[in-house]
């Protein structure tokens, strides 16, 4: 026996995906004071030069379409790259600096923010 669970929001990650907008594209899928999911439309975007995303809190990525690169600030040659394909997920931690090197056209993620620890 299975009980229905009434959703209190739905949609389907694949469809309606905006046009090409000349940067990512940001969609809030859920939100609440400690947690927000996002679905991110790239279409070949990349980071400005010198540009470094530094999130105050841990994100969890995947990559639902496409190709992506990541660069980690760090590393050989001032970086570590992180190349990723359709189905690869990854954790960054809060403060992790980073930035998109490249990213396919059809390129699609799901990203869910969690706010830092208060303990750490």
């Amino acid at each position: 026996m299975s009980a229905e669970i009434q959703a209190a929001g739905r949609g389907n990650l694949f469809a309606a995906l905006p046009p090409p907008a000349g940067g990512e594209i940001f969609q809030t899928l859920f939100a609440n004071p400690r947690c927000r999911v996002e679905r991110i439309v790239s279409h070949g975007h990349a980071s400005a030069p010198g540009e470094w995303y530094d999130q105050a809190g841990d994100e969890w990525v995947v990559l639902l379409a496409g190709a992506a690169v990541l660069r980690f600030e760090g590393g050989d040659d001032d970086g570590d790259d992180v190349k990723l394909k359709a189905g690869d997920w990854l954790v960054i931690p809060a403060h992790r600096r980073h930035r998109v090197e490249s990213t396919s056209a059809d390129a699609l993620w799901l990203a869910v923010h969690c706010a830092a620890d208060p303990a750490k």
